[in-house]
């Protein structure tokens, strides 16, 4: 039982937080849509979209896009080994 505790904060110590970000212009600190995305082996051969101007109401009030993969991510890929990849989106709207 030791091991897989070690293992885990091991696992915690180590993985990695990521994220990418389009900034098209100022706007809210608050994401108007945050949502999780579920990908299967990886995200190998997959894709998601989100339709940034319809969350927004419109291509000008887009403010910034982010995909991101944040620690309870790492975590849920790394207890399933890569079968399940979630990411979370991201999209801020001006005002």
């Amino acid at each position: 039982m030791r091991h897989y505790v070690l293992t885990f904060l091991l696992c915690l110590a180590v993985c990695a937080c990521s994220t990418q970000s389009v900034v098209l212009r100022q706007g809210s600190t608050d994401p108007k849509l945050d949502t999780m995305q579920h990908f299967f082996v990886s995200g190998l051969g997959q894709t998601q979209t989100v339709n940034a101007a319809e969350v927004c109401g419109g291509s000008q009030k887009v403010a910034k896009v982010e995909r991101l993969q944040s620690g309870l991510n790492s975590v849920l890929s790394f207890l399933t080994r890569g079968i399940y990849t979630p990411y979370t989106a991201k999209v801020y709207c001006s005002e």
